[in-house]
């Protein structure tokens, strides 16, 4: 949901406003869709399916740019076995300057339907949708449907579309004062929600003063099913639908018929309807109950996080934490979380809630809250907000949202909290995907300190409490045989009377699980998650180029153009010069003037041939030619780390979406160890028939991203994590944001 008076943060991106023509393009694409039910995995293949494979957890990145999050899927989410993120609202909104500066809640508060938002523009939505949907991580937006922006507020919004809320006037969509609930079908006398045990009045007056949508009307369903069939169709697996509640079921059972099945060019199955989770704030005391939106999709469940929230203090009551009866969403509907980004903050039904403010009992809540079996789970990934709930992001000192740091022991820094990424809840992701077909919880134990169950046979959890040492032996399902603990890698024997002795102390990560099939290492290069840090923002721009120094690995790409002839080929060397580490040696392997880097495919078709046959192998970027064991091509060793030529022309057989400017313009494309660069940049020259001769580059790099070298060399100088773009022989360099 939002915040009561509606103002929200954001950044404004270069632009020239265009007429918007979605309604347009999309309003005849309607006849004929309906929803239609199947079966996927012993459940209904309907608006409750995340078409995930079976993966069950996704990550709410509250507030990321499209370019980090994109980064995100590729170096660690992916190989995490997380199944999408939910990412924050899309569309136009409004940008706020005064009272509350840029806050989060103007993103919530709608100006248009284009996809120019504080987290980026729509080129940018749509490479994040497609790079995730490349490694099986699926996005879920964020839907404000039910209002525009509050009355009060007019100007242009964050793609420069003007608007009047007051005169119910938003011309980009178009929206006009008829498209808006009337006012005589609001009880209230002041015109806003102010009365929750009369659903007339939660759904047809203002809610906090925010213009309510006319949902009965076929233009306002078609227009909303518009935008969301033009996000399906570029590749958004579905969607958290805002402030349900205050929407009739019937209107919104019209729009979500009038939506596309899921693009299968993005890798979903033929037929596959889109994933709705639906806020319906629901504490047990109004009129409007989560029950009228069954068959809709999920169901947010926040009677949920006070559970959590109390169990934790008094570990008797975890057990309880669905129960039959009680007017929860049934399990197989609820939508499930400790904590969301109202809550945290005291909006939106708070309660009691944990949050990262509280890290040890946040990471107990979390955990259990992936190994028990109630609901489809979100989790929570934060910024640093302290005492001031309307803050927005991290950012820089014109209030554009900061990059997410990484730093080298991948915890996030900047003023990201990065919960997703603290070390018992992201190894609790593979516990849960793994436990998924045990819908029971057995032999369940606490003691008031220590809480453990089986989930069948499928795996064995347990928790302590702050302050506690466990060292004792547990009954479990799992079948005997060795085991790791997936949290501390830990081998354990569960022995033949299925019985296991674990070792679980609190001051270190306090969680203990084993699970069929599973292991410690997993796909992703990450061994401590370290405590959060605290926030910091730039206020400069050289702090700004500082901060966006980064550690880890992470995707790179170099692109040299270069006119060259048949049969000519371009190679890359490189890492960091002698002149900066004089201790460089002969042996690649361990040469710390080299940086390790594997290579990634560019396609393929014939023409990659030469490329991928020499990138096999080849798994450091270093001045000395191919390594040993490198792959050869028809009985020709490479050079060094090799291109390939790509071109901008769509049908050419090197056509490269990143490659903005034209033909002979040659191309790597890496995932690099960024904490083995100096401050984040490293060296390159090209070798053809023989090295490039030396140049002078400039220190100030153009581009989207930009940056200063922190030294100056006689070869070109890139970027870790950026597109770095230069040309043979010259010393310019420019340095874009993927």
């Amino acid at each position: 949901m939002i915040r009561r008076d509606y103002k929200m943060s954001a950044c404004m991106f270069p632009h020239t406003p265009t007429p918007n023509d979605l309604l347009s393009k999309l309003l005849d694409s309607f006849v004929g869709f309906a929803y239609t039910l199947a079966v996927w995995a012993g459940q209904e293949e309907g608006y409750e399916n995340p078409a995930c494979g079976g993966k069950s957890v996704i990550v709410h990145l509250f507030e990321w740019k499209w370019t980090d999050i994109a980064l995100e899927c590729e170096r660690f989410l992916a190989g995490a076995g997380f199944c999408g993120v939910q990412v924050s609202p899309p569309n136009e909104h409004t940008v706020i300057t005064t009272d509350y500066p840029y806050p989060w809640w103007q993103r919530y508060q709608p100006v248009s339907y284009k996809l120019h938002s504080r987290s980026g523009t729509e080129e940018e939505f749509v490479d994040m949708v497609h790079r995730c949907n490349a490694v099986g991580v699926r996005i879920f937006v964020d839907a404000v449907i039910n209002h525009m922006a509050g009355v009060g507020r007019h100007g242009e919004g964050s793609a420069g579309s003007s608007f009047d809320s007051d005169a119910r006037d938003f011309p980009a969509v178009p929206y006009k004062a008829d498209n808006f609930t009337p006012r005589d079908l609001c009880p209230s006398k002041s015109g806003t929600v102010d009365n929750y045990t009369d659903p007339y009045n939660v759904r047809n007056c203002y809610l906090l003063g925010l213009t309510d949508l006319y949902g009965a009307t076929d233009y306002v369903r078609q227009t909303v099913a518009a935008y969301f069939n033009k996000l399906v169709d570029i590749g958004v697996a579905g969607f958290r639908v805002d402030a349900s509640k205050h929407m009739w079921p019937e209107d919104l059972r019209a729009i979500l018929e009038l939506t596309h099945d899921l693009n299968t060019e993005q890798g979903f199955p033929a037929g596959t309807r889109p994933f709705f989770a639906h806020e319906v704030i629901d504490l047990g005391n109004g009129a409007v109950t989560p029950q009228e939106y069954y068959g809709l999709g999920r169901i947010t469940e926040f009677k949920y996080s006070q559970k959590i929230a109390l169990g934790i203090q008094e570990l008797d009551q975890l057990k309880n934490v669905y129960e039959p009866g009680s007017g929860m969403v049934d399990p197989d509907k609820a939508f499930v979380f400790v904590d969301n980004h109202d809550n945290q903050r005291g909006h939106g039904g708070a309660g009691d809630t944990l949050s990262h403010k509280w890290p040890h009992d946040y990471r107990l809540g979390v955990a259990f809250s992936l190994a028990q079996p109630y609901g489809f789970t979100r989790i929570m990934s934060s910024y640093y907000f302290g005492d001031d709930s309307d803050a927005g992001p991290p950012h820089y000192s014109d209030y554009c949202t900061a990059d997410v740091i990484i730093n080298s022991e991948n915890q996030c820094e900047g003023g990201w909290v990065c919960e997703h990424r603290w070390l018992s809840i992201y190894k609790m992701v593979r516990f849960r995907n793994a436990v998924a077909a045990a819908d029971s919880w057995d032999d369940y134990y606490f003691d008031g300190n220590v809480v453990a169950f089986s989930r069948g046979d499928k795996g064995f959890f347990a928790m302590v409490k702050n302050g506690t040492i466990a060292k004792q032996t547990f009954p479990t399902r799992m079948p005997p045989g060795d085991y790791e603990d997936i949290v501390s890698c830990r081998p354990v024997t569960v022995r033949s009377d299925g019985t296991v002795q674990i070792s679980v102390a609190s001051e270190e990560e306090p969680v203990f699980a084993i699970c069929q099939g599973c292991v410690c290492s997993g796909n992703i290069d990450v061994t401590r998650i370290s405590r959060p840090h605290p926030p910091a923002q730039a206020t400069s721009p050289m702090e700004r180029i500082a901060a966006s120094v980064i550690g880890g690995v992470h995707r790179t790409v170099v692109i040299i153009e270069k006119q060259t002839f048949e049969n000519q080929d371009l190679f890359l060397r490189g890492g960091v010069d002698a002149d900066k580490r004089p201790s460089c040696t002969e042996d690649v392997a361990t040469d710390p003037c080299a940086i390790d880097m594997e290579s990634n495919s560019l396609g393929e078709t014939d023409h990659y041939n030469k490329y991928n046959s020499w990138r096999l192998g080849d798994t450091r970027l270093d001045w000395r030619g191919a390594e040993p064991g490198q792959g050869i091509y028809q009985g020709q060793a490479a050079f060094g780390s090799p291109m390939a030529w790509t071109s901008n022309q769509p049908g050419s057989p090197g056509f490269q979406r990143l490659n903005e400017w034209g033909e002979h313009y040659w191309m790597v494309d890496v995932n690099m160890n960024c904490s083995q660069t100096e401050k984040g940049w490293f060296e390159i020259k090209a070798f053809m028939d023989n090295w490039e001769e030396d140049i002078e580059q400039v220190s100030d790099c153009s581009g989207t991203a930009g940056g200063t070298t922190p030294y100056a060399s006689k070869n070109h100088v890139g970027r870790c994590g950026y597109i770095n773009v230069f040309t043979f022989g010259s010393p310019s360099c420019v340095v874009n944001t993927f």
